[in-house]
């Protein structure tokens, strides 16, 4: 038996070959998200100005779940109250140090600052100068001293109100502990206090420990002792200095997790076929095999050990290269600001392991699969179909598409009875399972398309062209294996362009249309105070100003009898301003409520998928980890411009990390818009044209657009390297069919020209079996988010994907019948092959 499978192994390298590279691919493709999974368990970025304190305790950040899944606030959350007591009864505490941050605007720039005590967390030290004192000094670190000098005054802004302050020192970091992430200032203790919100109360605490106590069993000892608390040592420091960074573990996992389930089932299809191909071009041996006695467990155990062989030289080698794949990933994904440029990938051997082991276990699977029939069938009528391509499907695979079908095409319409989230998940789902069926009846419908196409080519008077469809009439399952990869690139790329098209459009018109201020003011790089929004509502000529501040909120409700939670954009108006200057598009209800206690507005879609109705309670945890029970007053149908949930501005304000606004809409008396314009432009305040406000969780759905982006970059760049590949194949498996065309008399050019009307047929049949594939979902998902059947999707981006693919099948198919072509027929016809 092993001498068998090595003289196999040898005889056979070519096919094998394109078997190694599509198991290489994938080893590669899932090493390297497991890399990102595992990164986001166990990597993060290191903290800079908290790097002196032993154990720094802040408030929970992460909310649990569904699925046990980690979700971080967005906001900063508060301490216990009392914990400077409740800490310094632990065993071992030394001292403690607070800290607020808040941001400030110089200029064009924003800023940190800081109380001067919170420097005994960082590396800095004062270089020139003295430490702040008064209310009006500052000292700025050395990545700002090139701005200013000591005795410079300066001007900072805190919410839009600006203030001057002398600088009185430069503070510089000791050693190679340069803090680079922000630039920060730091003035005295109770000016940072006053400037800080929420009454100044410290979000971060800095704790010591006394000599002989180690930072872990400190931190231990506190999370024992006081409840509601956070503790981070070490590396994890940097967690809760910068948010971002936790948030980036979590995004991380659901990430990897996700697109790697996606990767990994277009990989098994991949390999799948391009095991079959190779099955299937050595029909004639396996034939012969049975024919002399070989039984089906001998077959099966012949290509096992075949495959295991070649997938575990692939697997192994393919692993490697899949960490420099998952560092390209976080440069795309940090570039598009999903993760933070600086967050650290943990790189061990364990996402190559379990990627071996998973590709490995697949292809074994496919094999098992690819060999049944030849395995199984009668010697008799192996030999016979090793000189023909066997037409014939199995009725369960028949039947399995079937379903797959009419499932997809029943998911897709969901939105036509379900409301929310739920409506358009359908549409989501329906693209996968419409691809699998695609991938299950492709030679049944190639056979159909070639009947339609080939039909006139039959009847011309080329020889090339009626060659090319009596060949593809005849062969269409072989067709279908050149086919199928490239209506699933076509068809998966459609959809994930489309989706955040439509989307983005849909979001863009619900803003626009519901914003009927005559201006927005902005703070610019930190926000608006309070303070700046009652100035702004005192100007002359100002009717009303209604200030927006924004964040994100998780919602609590029960999906199929099971708990969900959700996390949605959340804005905060006042309710009084809310008639001249924002159109919700109130469905049910009155915005008029939220100035009533404990009372929220939902987008209609939100409001379908929790199942609440005006009158009933919703379970809200705003961004900064509080849980309140609200009443639902209002619904209303513009959620995608202007965020899913409403609530009072001070409600919101005062769960936010700054308590700050994002933007001020002002209504102005009539005739006086230019007035106003020039009178806040002139008190420094950034005026912008009611066309600039970016729709609500832009931000989010831009950085979503990024990942999709990618994901469908690298999922493309796998399935054109395996299409690529599969064609090559398919085609070097036609070597003494060209061979013998030429023989009984057809000419190289006559055979060149039959392929290229093959060509033409394979990448044809794949755009429109691809493009219909694809229509069903974004139809769904169009009808779903904008009630509108056309989807708003790129002609630019959709022709792209279809040309570059239909592109890579022809060059793919050329090159391949380039090196069938290469031998004398004479000599092609009398190989073993």
């Amino acid at each position: 038996m092993n001498t068998l499978i090595w003289a196999g192994i040898r005889q056979h390298r070519g096919s094998l070959i394109g078997v190694f590279i599509a198991i290489f691919c994938a080893a590669l493709l899932v090493t390297g998200l497991g890399v990102l999974v595992e990164s986001g368990l166990r990597g993060g970025v290191t903290a800079e100005r908290y790097s002196a304190a032993d154990v720094v305790v802040a408030g929970n950040q992460e909310l649990t779940g569904l699925e046990n899944l980690g979700v971080s606030l967005p906001e900063r959350t508060a301490l216990p109250a009392d914990i400077d007591t409740a800490l310094s009864e632990i065993p071992g505490v030394d001292r403690i140090v607070a800290d607020t941050t808040t941001p400030l605007s110089w200029g064009t720039s924003a800023v940190e600052a800081h109380g001067w005590s919170a420097a005994a967390l960082t590396p800095y030290e004062i270089s020139n100068g003295h430490a702040p004192e008064a209310k009006n000094e500052v000292v700025v670190d050395a990545a700002l001293a090139s701005r200013t000098k000591v005795g410079d005054t300066i001007t900072l802004g805190n919410g839009g109100i600006n203030a001057e302050y002398t600088v009185v020192g430069i503070a510089s970091a000791t050693g190679s502990a340069q803090p680079t992430r922000a630039q920060h200032v730091f003035v005295s203790d109770a000016t940072a206090s006053a400037l800080a919100g929420h009454a100044g109360t410290p979000t971060v605490l800095g704790v010591f420990a006394t000599n002989g106590v180690s930072a872990i069993d400190l931190a231990s000892q506190i999370r024992q002792s006081i409840s509601g608390t956070s503790t981070f040592v070490g590396s994890t420091r940097g967690d809760i200095e910068f948010l971002d960074s936790g948030a980036a573990r979590n995004t991380l996992v659901a990430l990897g997790s996700s697109f790697a389930g996606t990767a990994l089932l277009i990989a098994i299809f991949v390999v799948a076929g391009t095991l079959s191909l190779s099955i299937q071009s050595r029909r004639r041996d396996f034939a012969l095999l049975r024919a002399i006695g070989a039984t089906p467990k001998q077959i099966h155990r012949l290509v096992a050990k075949e495959v295991l062989i070649v997938a575990s030289m692939a697997a192994v080698i393919g692993s490697i290269p899949g960490y420099l794949l998952a560092d390209a990933l976080r440069f795309g994904f940090s570039q598009g600001g999903i993760i933070p440029s600086d967050f650290a990938l943990s790189y061990s051997a364990m996402p190559a392991i379990i990627a071996i082991i998973v590709v490995v276990c697949s292809a074994l699977v496919a094999a098992w699969s690819a060999a049944r029939r030849p395995a199984r069938i009668n010697p008799v009528e192996a030999l016979h179909e090793a000189s023909i391509t066997p037409s014939r499907m199995s009725v369960g695979r028949t039947i399995t598409g079937l379903v797959l079908a009419v499932g997809g095409l029943a998911a897709s319409a969901t939105p036509l009875f379900l409301g929310g989230t739920a409506a358009l998940a359908g549409p989501a789902g329906a693209a996968l399972m419409l691809i699998i069926a695609v991938a299950l009846l492709g030679p049944q419908l190639v056979r159909g398309a070639v009947n339609i196409f080939g039909g006139p080519l039959r009847r011309s008077s080329s020889p090339s062209a009626f060659l090319a469809a009596t060949n593809a009439r005849s062969n269409s399952r072989r067709l279908a294996a050149a086919i199928i990869p490239l209506a699933l690139g076509i068809g998966l790329g459609l959809v994930q362009v489309g989706t955040p098209s439509i989307v983005a459009a849909e979001a863009a018109t619900q803003s626009q249309d519901g914003v009927i201020a005559d201006l927005m003011v902005t703070g610019g790089p930190t926000g608006l105070s309070a303070e700046a929004v009652a100035s702004i509502a005192s100007t002359a000529g100002v009717k009303a100003a209604n200030p927006v501040a924004l964040s994100q909120a998780i919602l609590k409700y029960d999906e199929f009898g099971d708990p969900a939670a959700e996390a949605y954009a959340i804005q905060g108006i006042d309710p009084n301003a809310l008639a001249s200057t924002m159109d919700l598009d109130v469905a049910e209800g009155s915005l008029d409520q939220l100035t009533e206690i404990d009372t929220v507005a939902l987008s209609t879609d939100v409001a379908q998928t929790t199942g609440v109705r005006v009158g009933d309670t919703v379970n809200i945890v705003l961004g900064d980890g509080t849980a309140s029970t609200s009443r639902l007053v209002a619904t209303y149908a513009r959620g995608l411009g202007f965020g899913e949930v409403t609530v009072a501005n001070d409600v919101l304000s005062a769960h936010t990390t700054s308590g700050l606004n994002a933007y001020v809409l002002v209504d102005a008396e009539q005739g006086q818009e230019e007035h106003v314009q020039e009178v806040l432009a002139a008190s420094g305040f950034t005026v912008v044209n009611q066309g600039e406000l970016l729709a609500a969780g832009d931000t989010a759905r831009n950085a979503n657009s990024l990942v999709n982006l990618i994901a469908l970059f690298v999922i493309l760049g796998y399935i054109a390297i395996t299409v690529a590949n599969t064609l090559i194949m398919a085609t070097g498996e036609r070597r003494r069919e060209f061979a013998l065309l030429q023989l009984v008399g057809s000419t190289r050019r006559q055979v060149r020209g039959m392929m290229r009307m093959e060509s033409v047929m394979v990448v044809v049949i794949a755009a429109v079996l691809g493009t219909f594939v694809a229509i069903p979902p974004l139809i769904g998902i169009s009808l779903g988010v904008s009630g509108q059947p056309i989807p708003n999707v790129s002609p630019v981006a959709s022709l792209l994907i279809v040309g570059s693919l239909s592109a890579l099948g022809l060059l793919s198919l050329a090159a391949g019948t380039r090196s069938a072509m290469r031998s004398a027929p004479i000599n092609e016809i009398g190989s073993r092959e």
